[in-house]
Formats: structure tokens, C-alpha cells, sequence
């Protein structure tokens, strides 16, 4: 017996070893990007079990899709990933088209030919997102005066922007998957309250109470 299950064990050691060496560089991407994925969102997040059969794209832009303005702004950093969003102005939760783009080093949220914000990873204070199957995610920014304020988001592919956003920034452990509400700052001391529900289609709006809600 002893014998059978040593051999065992050393014929599955040679069936992971030839798997692992057959991996390609973007699959075995794929699967340590899965992994985050899994630590970040698995039993906490509704969708997340639906997004293991599909694969992350290195990006949903490429940077040709830039501006060259944006190009020049941002030149000397290494665009790592791009993808269009809905930003919520935080006083009015105005719904506004931008991109997304993420670099070696730092976020930005860009307008056409506008950077309209610059997170540095470094100083990044955390991410948000909640439990139910919204695409909403919310980029919390130290409060000085470089930075207007947190970023309220909703994107497309949700579990792809955030372990995408972690992983170049280095900051899993500052993941939240919230229930219920969270509070986001404003800007100049203030804060905003985000109420998350469920209902019979997917809405963002403000309420009668000057409070952003998700269904």
C-alpha cells in the first residue's frame, strides 16, 4: 500500500508538472489573475460564480483607442489596461461617459482628450464595491488637495476592473465587498452615502433623500 500511494503521489506530481509547463504566459496571466479574483470576491460578491468561465481580456481598449492628447499627458508609463465606465459626479450623481485607464503606476479617468483625475497607486486608501450584482465600484482617494475626492464608478465588467486595478496597484487587502450602504467622500471635508437594493431592473439614482442608490 505504501508502495501503490507513493507512486501515486509522484504520477500526479508529473501530470501538474507537464501541465504547468504547457501553460502559455497569457493563461498562466489568466489563472493567477483568477486566483485574486477568487480571494477578493468568492462567497461575497452575486455573479462572481457566472464570471469563472469567462476570461479576462488584457484590455477592452488598446492604446491606439487614446487620444493623443492623453498619450502625451501620460507619456513615460506603461498602459497596462483600458475599458470605458460611467462615472457618478459626487454632489448631482450625474452620469458621465469616461475611460478607465490604468498604468504601471497610477489610475486616471479620462475625458476625450482630458485627464479629469489622477489616483497614484501609493496612495490609494481603498476599493468598494458591494454584494449584489451591480457594476458599481467606488476608488477611495486620500484627502488633500490634488484629489476632488473618491471615484464612483459602474463598469461593464466589474470582477475584471477590480482584480485588474489590485493587482497593478498592489492593494488586495484594501478590497471591499460591502452590504447594505457605504460612505464616500465628497471632497472638502464632506461626505455622501451610497444605498445598494434590489429591484426588478438595474437603476442608479438619487433619491429623495440626496443619496446615490443602486438597484
Amino acid at each position: 500500500m505504501q508502495t501503490s500511494e507513493m507512486l501515486r503521489k509522484i504520477c500526479m506530481r508529473n501530470l501538474v508538472r507537464k501541465y504547468c509547463q504547457g501553460l502559455t504566459a497569457e493563461r498562466k496571466g489568466q489563472l493567477q489573475q483568477k486566483v485574486v479574483t477568487s480571494a477578493v470576491f468568492s462567497g461575497k460578491k452575486e455573479g462572481y460564480l457566472e464570471s469563472l468561465s469567462q476570461p479576462f481580456l488584457e484590455t477592452r481598449l488598446k492604446e491606439n483607442d487614446l487620444n493623443p492628447k492623453v498619450l502625451q499627458l501620460i507619456r513615460g508609463e506603461n498602459i497596462k489596461y483600458v475599458t470605458p465606465v460611467i462615472k457618478y459626479d459626487r454632489n448631482g450623481f450625474k452620469a458621465r461617459e469616461r475611460l478607465l485607464v490604468l498604468t504601471q503606476s497610477s489610475a486616471y479617468v479620462v475625458e476625450v482628450a482630458k485627464i479629469k483625475q489622477k489616483i497614484e497607486y501609493s496612495t490609494l486608501k481603498g476599493i468598494s464595491t458591494s454584494n449584489l450584482s451591480d457594476g458599481i465600484v467606488v476608488i477611495h482617494v486620500p484627502e488633500d488637495n490634488k484629489q476632488k475626492g473618491d471615484v464612483i464608478l459602474q463598469c461593464e465588467h466589474i470582477f475584471e476592473v477590480v482584480t485588474k486595478l489590485c493587482i497593478l496597484a498592489n492593494k488586495q487587502s484594501l478590497v471591499k465587498v460591502v452590504k447594505g450602504s457605504l460612505r464616500f467622500r465628497v471632497g472638502s471635508g464632506k461626505e455622501g452615502t451610497m444605498v445598494f437594493t434590489v429591484g426588478p431592473e438595474p437603476q442608479v439614482f438619487k433619491d429623495k433623500t440626496g443619496q446615490l442608490t443602486v438597484v
